[in-house]
């Protein structure tokens, strides 16, 4: 869906960009261009822990200024000047880009302390760590009186919106849907993974960052039941991360060492991602927590099985009948028996359309123009009343 032109000022604040790799930022990615190809003056405020990288550069229209922040090797991302660059600058709008780490809450205060108006897109998932769960409550606790100033707050599925409707207790109105885009390009008829990959059976894979909430050793711990049923079953584990060691040392001590291979997908190839999504006989993602769950909805629009866990957003997708579950406390055999009928008796979706990014992020600037017109009309009346 075309976006309209504007001359909104419109700050995007996210904790990483690129060339770093993940959602986040591949959101801010992906509708900062195309919100400056419709004429919005678009500016990216991040954050680099390295001190390499540029403090300032122009990429498809889009400026992007990076402050340095600490320590280097957390993902508290401390930056003091995140908040001097926001008061001191002319924005019709802040957007803050999740919420885990240091750099939302000084955001919201200096956009609210400089009477810009702001709101939130959560971007959230699951926690890598159980201290990290059970703080987040608490972080939630301490983040509501500034998210409850915040014009909207952007989810990207149903479940999401109402998660935090209940967690922070606001009222329904103030939150707004709006799906992540995602793309996948026609499959190549011989290209990329597909020349360095030999049939050697059935192919399951697991997508997913290697964090254990991800669940990627569920399939590990399943897999020697499944090889007694289907002795030549092979596992891609499609992703990077922390818990690699972890994973290949369960694989190991299981002895299916030789038929789990895990390798990420060169990051913006989305041509060998759509490739291997294709040759799979099986996707599983049994994540603990899912916003929205993308990786799915790319396999479904590929026509491949799906079983997930019957938790977050991936249950949304079972209640449209387009995956099938396992509970996210089944035993080793449960998810084994469940992935077998997967693959002997698949449930192939019918047509599904991925949401677009153009779509995204028309629905985003809709809200900012919406924003800022109240936000006027607010200024002319106290104008009004003054005078």
């Amino acid at each position: 869906m075309p976006i309209e032109s504007s001359s909104l000022r419109v700050l995007l604040v996210a904790v990483r960009y690129f060339p770093y790799m993940g959602g986040s930022e591949t959101h801010v990615y992906e509708v900062g261009r195309r919100l400056a190809r419709a004429g919005v003056e678009v500016t990216v405020l991040t954050t680099d822990v390295s001190g390499r990288l540029p403090a300032f550069e122009e990429v498809d229209g889009v400026r992007i200024h990076r402050v340095l922040a600490w320590p280097t090797n957390k993902d508290y991302y401390f930056a003091p000047a995140i908040y001097r660059f926001i008061a001191r600058g002319q924005w019709d709008l802040v957007h803050c880009q999740g919420y885990h780490s240091l750099v939302p809450p000084l955001a919201m205060l200096a956009a609210w302390r400089a009477k810009l108006p702001y709101v939130l897109t959560f971007h959230s998932g699951g926690d890598v760590s159980r201290l990290r769960s059970l703080l987040r409550g608490l972080q939630r606790a301490m983040l509501r009186p500034l998210l409850s100033r915040a014009r909207k707050l952007i989810a990207v599925s149903a479940f999401e919106a109402d998660f935090f409707r209940e967690q922070l207790r606001l009222p329904g109105e103030q939150f707004v849907i709006i799906p992540n885009g995602a793309y996948l390009p026609e499959v190549p008829g011989s290209a990329g993974e597909a020349t360095d990959e030999v049939d050697e059976g059935p192919l399951i894979v697991s997508i997913g960052r290697l964090e254990r909430y991800k669940g990627h050793q569920r399939v590990i711990a399943a897999l020697p039941k499944v090889l007694e049923l289907v002795p030549n079953v092979r596992v891609r584990i499609a992703g990077v991360g922390p818990y690699e060691s972890a994973l290949q040392k369960m694989a190991r001590k299981l002895g299916v060492a030789e038929r789990v291979e895990i390798r990420p997908v060169p990051p913006g190839d989305r041509g060998s991602m759509a490739s291997l999504l294709a040759r799979a006989d099986l996707v599983t993602l049994l994540s603990q927590y899912e916003s929205q769950g993308i990786a799915v909805l790319e396999a479904l629009a590929l026509r491949r099985p799906v079983l997930v866990t019957a938790t977050s957003a991936l249950q949304e997708l079972a209640d449209r009948g387009l995956v099938r579950t396992v509970p996210l406390n089944s035993t080793s055999e449960a998810v084994a028996t469940a992935m077998v009928d997967q693959l002997r008796h698949p449930l192939v979706p019918p047509n599904v359309e991925l949401p677009m990014w153009d779509d995204c992020a028309a629905n985003l600037l809709a809200l900012y123009q919406t924003i800022v017109q109240d936000v006027t009309k607010s200024i002319v009346r106290g104008a009004s009343c003054v005078s």
